[in-house]
């Protein structure tokens, strides 16, 4: 698979990875939260009537694919602090490759709205699990 960096936000959570792992599966609205606990690797899921979504599920990433062009990965890793919780946002058209960053201007504002959903999801990560987060 070819995939173009777009975007990167990272921050840490001041608790166990395991712990983070778990609050991020637990946030997610779209997907089966048993499902994702139990299952490790590829699996493909219908979030919309019509529309599926890959998710391919680590004991350090959590990553998910849809769309024409959108892979948004999570990857957590232990940190002196506790957690540290990346997020990338790919691009991985097979076909227009060249029209995915030219939409997103058109967009306006993808990065920094990706940037702020990152920022509140961390922030409700860390008072889910009652400890401090900082974006790095």
């Amino acid at each position: 698979m070819r995939k173009s960096l777009l975007v990167e936000v990272s921050g840490v959570v001041e608790a166990p990875l395991e712990r983070v792992r778990e609050a991020l599966i637990n946030r997610d609205t779209l997907i089966d939260r048993e499902a994702m606990v139990e299952r490790e690797g590829r699996f493909t899921v219908e979030y919309h009537p019509g529309h599926t979504m890959t998710v391919e599920v680590t004991d350090g990433s959590i990553a998910y694919q849809g769309g024409w062009w959108y892979r948004g990965e999570w990857s957590l890793t232990g940190h002196p602090q506790g957690t540290l919780v990346v997020h990338r946002v790919y691009n991985v058209a097979e076909r227009m490759r060249w029209a995915v960053p030219l939409a997103n201007r058109l967009f306006m504002g993808f990065d920094k709205a990706t940037r702020e959903g990152f920022a509140e999801g961390l922030a409700r990560i860390g008072g889910d699990l009652g400890c401090s987060v900082h974006l790095t």
